[in-house]
């Protein structure tokens, strides 16, 4: 839209464009992705053993993954629904730890995920004499 400006004898002073447009915010935008080989192995490893609570310390340890990867996949895949979370107490004196198992939800989830390929004898090899310098 072109708005013009007159002067006190109605010349035009100036055009200003002026535009007619609507911002809005959009309120849930979601992507599908395909998952990370990490959140498959973690999905794999729960659906091994769907109604055992696990710690993701054990997971961890079990799948060779950093608590930086992890736990952020952990968190992931609980706010989407596909785990379920609980808090057990600690012993006196220790923080209570957070377990994780598959809900209902994941368990499907977890049977249309192609199987996770092992890592490759060198990748091991190569990580165990990283660790032994």
């Amino acid at each position: 839209m072109v708005t013009e400006h007159m002067d006190p004898v109605g010349r035009p002073m100036q055009r200003v464009w002026a535009s007619e447009s609507y911002m809005c915010r959009v309120i849930d935008v979601t992507r599908q992705r395909r998952p990370s080989p990490q959140t498959l192995s973690v999905l794999s490893a729960l659906a091994a053993e769907p109604a055992r609570w696990r710690y993701g310390y054990d997971l961890g340890v079990q799948l060779d993954l950093k608590s930086g990867s992890l736990y952020p996949i952990l968190v992931r895949l609980a706010d989407r629904g596909l785990l379920e979370s609980s808090w057990e107490p600690g012993p006196a004196g220790k923080p209570p730890r957070h377990l994780y198992r598959l809900s209902a939800q994941g368990l499907a989830e977890a049977a249309t995920v192609p199987p996770v390929r092992a890592r490759s004898p060198r990748a091991a090899t190569r990580r165990q004499r990283l660790s032994e310098a």
